[in-house]
């Protein structure tokens, strides 16, 4: 593997940083930098980058550093400085579209359905904040409200942290490189080729969003992102390979 990188090495201790920092100052921290579902009062706009660099524990942070000092140090000896963050930071970009777009695909027909209902957005965000339904309510209000509203309030509760969906794009940048390369899961110990392996988590991803089974990752992982990282990194390293990106570096 050889020495660290110097970019690989910077963004590591930039998220060890930020990991302790949160340790010491908790939920306000995770409040101002966790990415939160849009239409919640703590989201902000600075969120969409500074939830890359936050961590949900010891094991989460663990695993992502590992992985980026693996596959990121060759994969920076190959792109350089400045072809590795484009591909970091998009791949991050595209793990908070298609997360964020996955939550809306599941929030909004919900929202809709009790609308129908003759509810108003007021008094679904009054019951959401309690936690109790109002009185007065239909039959049909009630039952739709019962329904609905746990999928609902998980996702207006939702936030993201973590640079996985980064270190997938890196990944996937990796595979592109190395197709050959073999790679194997801590749990699963078997060598499987990159170009097969990497398709495969990806799948997994997209089978655990779905149904909610997961296979090797917490139950609470922003599977769709990444899913949004991979795809982000793998179309950039097409487009450049394509181009003959290793003829151009970026120093």
């Amino acid at each position: 593997m050889g020495r660290m990188t110097e970019t690989v090495k910077h963004l590591l201790i930039i998220n060890v940083i930020l990991f302790f920092a949160t340790q010491i100052y908790g939920a306000q921290m995770e409040q101002w930098l966790a990415l939160w579902f849009p239409k919640n009062e703590n989201f902000h706009v600075w969120q969409i980058v500074s939830h890359m660099f936050m961590h949900g524990g010891l094991m989460h942070i663990a695993f992502n550093m590992f992985a980026l000092w693996m596959f990121g140090t060759p994969v920076e000896r190959v792109l350089g400085r400045n072809r590795f963050l484009f591909v970091y930071f998009s791949a991050g970009l595209g793990a908070v579209l298609f997360q964020l777009g996955y939550y809306y695909f599941n929030f909004l027909p919900a929202q809709s359905e009790m609308l129908s209902t003759g509810l108003s957005n007021e008094q679904i965000m009054q019951m959401l904040s309690t936690n109790q339904l109002q009185d007065g309510l239909t039959e049909l209000q009630v039952n739709t409200l019962r329904s609905v509203m746990p999928e609902y309030a998980s996702i207006y509760y939702a936030r993201m942290v973590g640079a996985s969906g980064c270190i997938m794009g890196i990944l996937a940048a990796f595979g592109m490189m190395n197709p050959e390369a073999r790679l194997m899961l801590i749990f699963l110990p078997i060598p499987i080729k990159a170009k097969y392996f990497i398709p495969g988590i990806i799948l997994l991803d997209v089978i655990s969003a779905i149904t909610g089974q997961s296979f090797f990752s917490p139950s609470n992982t922003a599977y769709m992102a990444h899913v949004g990282g991979a795809i982000t990194g793998f179309i950039i390293m097409w487009y450049w390979k394509k181009n003959q990106f290793n003829q151009n570096r970026w120093d």
